[in-house]
């Protein structure tokens, strides 16, 4: 079997936290239902809706898509790019 390293691209993020505004775009929320009214939050994606939860990070991908990735997952692949 042959061996493949993943090309390195750099993408756009940003951290996701409900109590800062404005969220990033592409974040879309919807009030629950009474009497809790608890706000869920999504993002469309290529593959479909997703629920976005308080420190997922919100990716930009080489197309202009976006899609969620959970903070150990995004620390373990990503790192911080100084322009």
């Amino acid at each position: 079997m042959a061996k493949f390293r993943k090309k390195p691209v750099i993408v756009d993020a940003e951290q996701f936290w409900p109590y800062i505004h404005p969220y990033p775009d592409g974040v879309i929320v919807r009030e629950g239902p009474p009497p809790l009214r608890i706000p869920t939050y999504y993002i469309e994606t290529l593959e479909g809706v997703h629920i976005v939860l308080p420190g997922d990070w919100i990716i930009t991908g080489v197309r202009g898509e976006k899609y969620p990735c959970k903070d150990e997952i995004f620390q373990l692949t990503y790192e911080f790019v100084v322009e």
